[in-house]
């Protein structure tokens, strides 16, 4: 795996942050104006640009309702897709995301004892999520062998493997909850935006330094791939970079788990589509994913609120239609 060199960098980083920057601000309109009540382009620009001249009504569905989740899915999707940028470059396997290693699993077990224990969304249910995903990593890592021994197949069985623990331990939960949890938590499970209020974004603000802190580590990124002895040669410290990613990838995942539910495959179809157009530069990569996931995701609530399903998609439904071809696909061709 080479890294660009700096021209080319100069180069492909302006053209990705402008164009992530137009995807995310047309998926962001087409958000705020899709929907069961629709909204014409119009009528949106004019309550974004004079909102004393627009209709009260749609004023509180555009800021109190569609907005707050429209800034969800951004995080969420940006969340997702940066988490497994940096699982497949610490475990070198473009196969490599939360969902697939069984660590969104691990954080919905986490949010769903903290759920059933009553605590409040923040913060009990988002650090239990946070542990839930960190004690399912751990076990998988150890599955596959440590650190060093991280084979690709050896690596997506034991993911595979503890994604289905945790589905049993979710049924499990589910069997002994109480009727007025159960179909609240299974909708949550699937993914579910349709509970983001203005109140609970600015939990979201806890994901800011964690994006920036893996921004800073693109180039020990960049030198991992290459191999760990290669990387620790060239003056990176491999233990503390991939501990220091995993605390962070895995407290990302355990806040958004606990706010949006599980939605899978996020981070699989963003890296790959971004790795393919851009290169291996993770100087480029983390924008690209940050932006590209965020109008990724705000597309897939948008589909999910309009398909003709008589009512709302779960969105992890729309994004688990379009990854497990792509996830399959991917299996596939790396035989």
């Amino acid at each position: 795996m080479t890294t660009p060199t700096f021209p080319s960098l100069l180069i492909t980083l302006p053209l990705v942050l402008l164009g992530g920057a137009l995807a995310l601000a047309g998926a962001v309109f087409l958000g705020l104006s899709g929907g069961s009540t629709g909204l014409n382009p119009q009528a949106l620009w004019l309550l974004l640009t004079d909102p004393a001249a627009s209709d009260p009504i749609t004023a509180t569905i555009i800021w109190e309702i569609r907005l707050p989740r429209v800034i969800l899915a951004a995080a969420a999707g940006a969340a997702l897709a940066l988490g497994g940028l940096v699982f497949q470059a610490l475990l070198r396997n473009p196969l490599a995301e939360p969902y697939i290693l069984g660590l969104s699993g691990g954080a919905a077990v986490g949010a769903i004892l903290g759920m059933m224990a009553g605590l409040a969304n923040f913060p009990g249910v988002t650090l239990l999520a946070f542990a839930g995903g960190m004690v399912t990593l751990a076990l998988v890592l150890a599955i596959a062998g440590g650190r060093r021994g991280t084979g690709k197949d050896t690596l997506l069985l034991g993911g595979v493997m503890m994604n289905a623990f945790c589905g049993s331990l979710i049924m499990l939960l589910l069997a002994i909850s109480q009727d007025d949890q159960l179909r609240s938590i299974l909708f949550w499970l699937m993914g579910d935006l349709s509970r983001a209020e203005p109140g609970q974004l600015h939990i979201l603000l806890l994901l800011a330094p964690l994006m920036l802190l893996i921004m800073l580590l693109a180039r020990p990124l960049n030198l991992l791939l290459m191999g760990r002895d290669a990387a620790a040669t060239l003056g990176v410290n491999v233990g503390a970079v991939s501990l220091t990613l995993l605390i962070a990838t895995s407290f990302m995942v355990g806040v958004i788990v606990s706010q949006a539910g599980l939605i899978g495959f996020v981070g699989l179809v963003v890296p790959h589509i971004f790795r393919l157009l851009a290169g291996p530069d993770h100087r480029v990569l983390i924008p690209a994913c940050l932006l590209g996931g965020a109008a990724y995701l705000v597309v897939c609530d948008l589909l999910a609120r309009s398909l003709p399903t008589g009512g709302e998609l779960p969105v992890g439904i729309v994004t688990a239609l379009i990854g497990a071809p792509i996830f399959i696909f991917l299996l596939w061709k790396t035989k």
